[in-house]
């Protein structure tokens, strides 16, 4: 254990809140604002124009917040949204970290301060290495440092006790060598971002139509007639499909959220790219808002499913598509046997929506011939996460709505490239197929015993059996579960390593000895041996697309993410016959052998190179479903019944408009309302009345699972409309109340948005 007495939480201090009431519209000249305000504090706007004018962009870079898909015409004002102008004034600040800096900061002072304070230092200049019983970080020389990482890999008593973690911004060919490398080292250890987010949808969709991807291309969104938007908030997380929304509303479609808060995003977006919108006020989105339970989904798809059933029998063959049903999916008879012994009543009552929008939503099933589900965390970190998904896909496989135009799945992915790092299989359970076709081109024989994913990796590193934790990208302090158990199991550790832009939580809260490898970031110049090289990425709909950043990296001390990999990589093993300087010197050499060990990527040097790149092959969208017997699957998933002491709260976790995943970019909600401060729940009314709350009163929190409590103190009570028996609250302030062992069946994804929590007052 680590002898430093680092803070792993953060600070559990206030701000100045202050509150207002919570917006209706989203986007409009309010994000225009803010979006200037970042760029000019961060880079200046010269710069920040130059940037924002190549991102997303055919010929520029790929954005390094969301993986939402680009349009085969971008705008000429320009592809981004207000938290991708967020995105690349982090990345691109003109503010800088030196060793120096460091080692005047020690990593226990440093980590007295917010995620906000130490995210906003700026970028990484130099590799830094921080000693056993040091609490400060020096300079190191790159050799110096590869040199370390492999010795000490080179030590361990199996292969094993070293995890290899992925964020989801690392490119293509970065993931491709690193899981490459991992594997040549003799394991499967490479948990990564999914693992923590959407390993429900994978696991969901796989079981029941064959890929754990989504089925719809962005065209598909402007033609359907019904979009489903559930457990998702994409005015702030992904404000670019709102623009996708709107093409729809204006084509005639009908949009339902579904939700336990109603937000902005959803309800009506000002497009701000059109002066006509921000002059009469924009599009109204919703058509109708589902304000569910947390945890209510299932019951609502149930309920809606008895009543599209009952439709179906009075008019046979009006509402279900029997002859896709007949001709590509199974278990049909046990489906609709479970429907008809479920009570409606209690599938009403479980979802908290009233019977009158029960009934208006399944109308909506009903009638429409063209239905798209969207969801995100909401759906997926809960206890039966991947029950929530297949409930999805029976809606869907009912009505023939997969695998036609302007009808699927549609799981958003956070991280940009997140999708794409599972594809150059970053996975711990990797099939047999992909590892045979590593052991024929690189010659040696890839381990088979499946690995750790991130829950799995953090009790291992708790046991002490990972004493070397190598993470490519991320913040895994942050943006893990259990804070307090994981910060203390990862500095268990030996030696943690972290390639990275910029500093956070995860470089002072480390292994007994823990190295900085500073990598040059998305917007940046890449130059080799060979030249200015590009990398490729994978969007939230399967198209693979090439990203060339423009600007001078931050410091000239720094590394590919390529190239720091393959330094890791040559300093470590010592029979690899992998020339692996060839793959630093041209990135058209890493995607060759991508080509020749992975399906879809044939002639992907050629492909990448046109416009747009090209789609990986998808069998739900053309209805090849690649289930063992070849057909989708229906499946009898139960109501939840997750209950909670009398008393107590739901609580989930959400992010601020202010934020992304665990970046902090400002300490406001502005569509929430609440403004400079971070440390607050939002609670219904009518349950802070009965309890004796008033607005902005400080209470701790305390969650409880399987007879063990966690706390966290010092949060203001919001005034908000939730439904009554649920909280919400912001991540990672509150992380450190989601249980360990609390894990959805199947993905193994933390329950962040199903805690049990009480409340305790604090008297002033």
């Amino acid at each position: 254990m680590s002898t430093r007495k680092v803070s792993i939480i953060p600070p559990e201090k206030f701000s100045d809140l202050t509150t207002s009431a919570p917006k209706s519209k989203a986007v409009g000249m309010p994000a225009i604002t803010s979006s200037i305000k970042h760029i000019a504090d961060e880079m200046g706007m010269a710069k920040g124009l130059k940037l924002l004018n190549k991102m997303n962009q055919k010929d520029g870079f790929d954005c390094p917040g969301c993986a939402w898909p680009d349009p085969k015409k971008p705008s000429a004002l320009g592809e981004y949204c207000e938290n991708g102008a967020k995105a690349i004034a982090e990345e691109a600040t003109d503010k800088r970290i030196t060793a120096d800096l460091l080692s005047k900061h020690s990593v226990e002072e440093l980590s007295e301060q917010t995620d906000y304070y130490i995210g906003k230092l700026g970028r990484l200049t130099e590799p830094m290495y921080l000693a056993k019983n040091s609490s400060h970080y020096q300079s190191i020389s790159w050799d110096d440092a590869f040199t370390k990482i492999g010795d000490k890999l080179k030590s361990l008593n199996s292969p094993n006790e070293a995890a290899f973690y992925t964020s989801g911004r690392t490119s293509n060919e970065a993931a491709y060598m690193y899981q490459l490398f991992a594997r040549q080292f003799g394991t499967n250890n490479l948990p990564d971002c999914s693992n923590m987010c959407h390993e429900s949808s994978g696991a969901g969709l796989s079981a029941t139509v064959g890929i754990g991807k989504g089925s719809v291309t962005l065209e598909d969104l402007h033609e359907s007639e019904l979009i489903i938007v559930m457990g998702q908030n994409p005015g702030t997380n992904h404000p670019r499909m709102l623009a996708a929304l709107e093409k729809c509303k204006k084509n005639g479609g009908t949009i339902v959220t579904v939700n336990p808060l109603n937000e902005a995003g959803t309800n009506t977006f000002v497009d701000p790219q059109s002066p006509l919108a921000m002059l009469t006020g924009g599009t109204k989105l919703e058509d109708l808002f589902l304000q569910v339970k947390i945890n209510g989904d299932v019951a609502l798809l149930k309920a809606a499913m008895i009543l599209m059933l009952e439709a179906e029998e009075k008019n046979p063959n009006s509402v279900f598509d029997h002859d896709f049903i007949q001709q590509h999916c199974d278990n049909y008879d046990e489906l609709i046997a479970h429907l008809k012994a479920s009570d409606y009543n209690e599938a009403v009552k479980d979802s908290g929506v009233s019977d009158q929008e029960v009934r208006a939503f399944s109308q909506l099933l009903i009638t429409k011939k063209k239905t798209i589900i969207c969801w995100a965390m909401g759906i997926t970190q809960h206890k039966n996460g991947v029950e929530n998904v297949q409930e999805i896909v029976n809606v869907l496989l009912l009505k023939g709505s997969i695998g036609k135009p302007g009808a699927g799945t549609c799981p958003v992915r956070g991280h940009s490239n997140v999708q794409g790092d599972r594809t150059m299989g970053i996975w711990e359970k990797p099939k047999e197929p992909f590892l045979k076709k590593l052991d024929e081109r690189f010659k040696f024989t890839a381990p088979r015993e499946h690995g750790y994913d991130v829950v799995e990796a953090i009790k291992a590193m708790d046991e002490e059996k990972i004493k070397v934790f190598i993470g490519l990208g991320g913040n895994f302090i942050s943006a893990t579960p259990d804070s307090q158990f994981t910060g203390e199991a990862m500095q268990k550790c030996e030696l943690s390593v972290q390639v990275s832009t910029k500093l956070n939580r995860g470089h002072l809260v480390t292994g007994q000895e823990a190295i900085i490898l500073p990598c040059i970031s998305r917007s940046e110049i890449d130059i080799q041996k060979n030249g200015k090289q590009f990398i490729t990425v994978e969007n939230s709909m399967g198209v693979v697309h090439k990203s060339a950043g423009n600007i001078d990296p931050a410091s000239a001390n720094l590394k590919s993410e390529h190239a720091i990999i393959a330094g890791i990589a040559k300093a470590t093993l010592n029979s690899s016959s992998t020339n692996w300087d060839d793959m630093i010197n041209n990135y058209d050499v890493v995607r060759d052998h991508i080509e020749a060990t992975i399906a879809g990527f044939d002639n992907y040097n050629t492909k990448v190179r046109v416009p747009g790149g090209f789609s990986l092959p998808n069998g739900s969208r053309t209805r090849a479903f690649t289930t063992p017997n070849s057909k989708a699957q229906f499946t009898v998933n139960e109501l939840p019944k997750e209950k909670v002491k009398d008393g107590n709260f739901v609580m989930m976790t959400i992010r601020t408009h202010d934020q992304y995943n665990t970046t902090i970019y400002g300490m406001d909600d502005r569509y929430r309302g609440i403004l400079n401060e971070r440390r607050v729940i939002l609670m219904n009314p009518d349950d802070m009345k009965e309890n004796g709350f008033q607005q902005k009163q400080i209470i701790n929190l305390m969650s409880h699972f399987n007879g063990e409590e966690r706390k966290a103190n010092n949060f203001k009570i919001i005034s908000y409309n939730i439904p009554r028996g649920c909280i919400a609250s912001y991540f990672p302030e509150t992380n450190v109340l989601v249980p360990i062992n609390s894990s959805a069946k199947k993905s193994n994804t933390p329950v962040s948005k199903f805690v049990e929590v009480s409340i305790e007052s604090v008297t002033n």
